[in-house]
């Protein structure tokens, strides 16, 4: 077996990473507003809209892919209207893949980052309001600091998570090399070939090893943060 990675696997790699990477940078401020609607706001319809947000854990993926492909492909309502306005276009693209892992993972930013905020004391936060604090302030203060366990808990396990995301993506995005071919979807095409045994087992295992180090540093960053914060 060859140690040395071959051009495909440093381009499925890369490739990864940059979609994984740019689906945690897109979702991950709106993670943090709906995980603080769903755990402080009152509203008519909000146990529906918690469903609507965690559907992506209960759908089948290429499901997903599919309501992508429907809603941002070049007929679609929204990728029609970015493709003619701001000559935009996410389906079969780098940044297609990146929007479906962040659809994929996004219910898993939410549940973190709404757990930490459900610790918060919130005697802290009236404490600040009784000293004239206003709402921003308290959140970027007092709130913003307590969740921070939760939210990067959230961001490195959606990270993680979205190295392995296939369905959705292969849906939405296919399987181009150079620009949608992640490491799934590189795996699942040298499962296709006779010759591709070898190379099916190195993909196999380098995912492994990122998940595996993906989920170490979530519960290590973690138990930093909480350190720092004395709790």
């Amino acid at each position: 077996m060859n140690d040395v990675p071959s051009p495909a696997e440093l381009d499925a790699l890369r490739l990864s990473l940059e979609v994984a990477v740019r689906s945690v940078g897109f979702s991950l401020p709106l993670a943090v507003l709906v995980a603080w609607i769903l755990t402080r706001a009152r509203f008519p319809g909000r146990m529906l809209f918690d469903a609507f947000v965690h559907l992506p854990l209960v759908l089948p993926p290429v499901a997903v892919g599919y309501v992508l492909l429907v809603l941002f492909g070049a007929r679609g309502p929204i990728g029609a209207w970015l493709r003619s306005h701001f000559g935009i276009e996410l389906a079969f693209t780098t940044a297609g893949a990146a929007l479906a892992t962040a659809v994929m993972t996004f219910p898993l930013m939410v549940r973190a980052i709404r757990l930490s905020l459900e610790n918060v004391d919130r005697g802290l936060e009236e404490a600040a309001r009784t000293l004239g604090a206003a709402p921003l302030d308290r959140f970027v203060s007092i709130t913003l600091p307590l969740m921070l366990p939760g939210i990067l808990a959230g961001a490195v396990t959606a990270l993680a998570a979205g190295l392995g995301e296939f369905g959705a993506v292969i849906t939405f995005a296919s399987n181009i090399p150079g620009a949608t071919r992640t490491l799934p979807l590189a795996l699942y095409t040298a499962m296709q070939s006779p010759s591709g045994d070898a190379l099916a087992l190195r993909l196999a295992l380098l995912s492994f090893a990122l998940g595996l180090l993906g989920l170490l540093a979530s519960e290590l960053l973690v138990r930093r943060v909480r350190r720092l914060l004395g709790r």
